[in-house]
């Protein structure tokens, strides 16, 4: 078992990564679980395939879980998937104290986390991710929201987990599609700040998307040590350093946008798009090689995601692509910070960037 402690201010937590955990929960969970009755989040695919398994588990151990399965998908994560599952919640009789487990990707343990950070200011709350995208990425690190009309995530807070179980034998189920979603957030670490890791993802990354055990152990383990460490040094993204593990997404959520948040283009597609993107426009900046640019689209090629803007066929132009970046979180007095590349490993965080000049380059990419 690889085991990653987030060590924050004052307190830490692990995430647990090995095959199997779900068959031995309460054991992983120890004296969290202080009730009989466990409060688990699922949703209506994870359920088909974990619920029985996560059933026996607790029941075996004399625990009885209770279930609140949302619909699939980012519709979930609204003010009436927020007020249906706090009010479950309250009705469970959910104390400070208690701990609800989020069964699922990264839409319910957002929702969830969410829930549990508002619910009687505060109550514990154990991420047990199902997908590679969650398990890299969202369930650490303690970022929750749900998303409104005006865009995706705008409604949060920062709720630290207590706990992360990333149980491998839950990637088998996961469609090659989802697998390689995931996988660009894989990749991402190795791009923002590991030479070493990307320089190993370009041999390995068909191996981890393949479900090697031994590739996909070392990806995930080594994915969440550097979440980790960048978590600790700035666990509300207020010094620079957490916003570096935003490569790809300001391009990526815009994206995203454009396309309606729906399945023509998943989250992690538009962060591999989003992170091409930003290798090019680095370049474009004279920052990146144009060699270095091009290893970064060759890597995402190969892993089966999209590295063209072309290739979903916009009805848009560079201005209105910008548009949706004004929606941005990170937007602070009126200016937008990119994450930039000058080179494979070497992220930056870059205040100087106008949007007419992002809206002129996506026009160069779109057409």
């Amino acid at each position: 078992m690889a085991i990653i402690s987030v060590a924050l201010a004052g307190r830490a937590y692990d995430v647990r990564i090995q095959r199997s955990l779900l068959d031995n929960l309460a054991q992983e969970c120890g004296p969290m679980l202080r009730k009989k009755r466990v409060p688990i989040v699922t949703d209506v695919n994870v359920a088909a395939h974990w619920r029985d398994r996560v059933t026996l588990a607790l029941t075996k151990a004399g625990f009885e879980p209770v279930w609140h399965v949302v619909s699939p998908g980012e519709g979930a994560k609204s003010w009436s998937g927020l007020e249906a599952l706090t009010d479950w919640m309250l009705a469970e009789g959910v104390e400070r104290g208690d701990h609800v487990i989020a069964l699922g990707g990264g839409v319910v343990g957002d929702l969830t986390g969410f829930a549990c950070a508002v619910l009687k200011r505060g109550c514990g709350f154990i991420q047990i991710p199902t997908t590679l995208l969650a398990q890299v990425d969202s369930s650490v690190g303690g970022k929750t929201a749900i998303n409104t009309g005006a865009g995706k995530n705008l409604i949060g807070a920062f709720h630290q987990p207590a706990l992360v179980l990333a149980d491998l034998d839950v990637i088998d189920t996961l469609p090659t599609r989802e697998m390689r979603a995931g996988y660009a957030e894989v990749i991402k670490y190795g791009i923002l700040g590991d030479a070493d890791f990307f320089a190993w993802l370009e041999q390995n990354g068909e191996a981890v998307v393949a479900r090697d055990d031994v590739a996909l152990e070392h990806a995930v383990a080594t994915s969440v040590a550097t979440k980790a460490r960048i978590v600790a040094e700035d666990e509300r993204e207020t010094t620079g350093a957490r916003a570096l593990l935003n490569l790809g997404h300001t391009f990526g959520h815009a994206l995203e946008a454009e396309t309606g948040f729906s399945n023509q283009l998943l989250h992690g597609e538009a962060v591999a798009l989003g992170m091409v993107l930003a290798a090019r426009y680095s370049a474009r900046r004279g920052e990146l090689s144009a060699s270095d640019a091009q290893r970064v689209a060759d890597a995402i090629t190969t892993a089966g995601l999209p590295s063209d803007v072309r290739q979903l066929n916009l009805s848009c132009d560079g201005q209105k692509m910008a548009n949706h970046m004004l929606h941005d979180k990170k937007m602070d007095a009126g200016t937008l910070p990119f994450i930039l590349l000058r080179g494979i490993g070497e992220a930056y965080l870059a205040n100087d960037i106008e949007l007419s000049d992002i809206a002129a380059f996506l026009d160069e990419q779109i057409t």
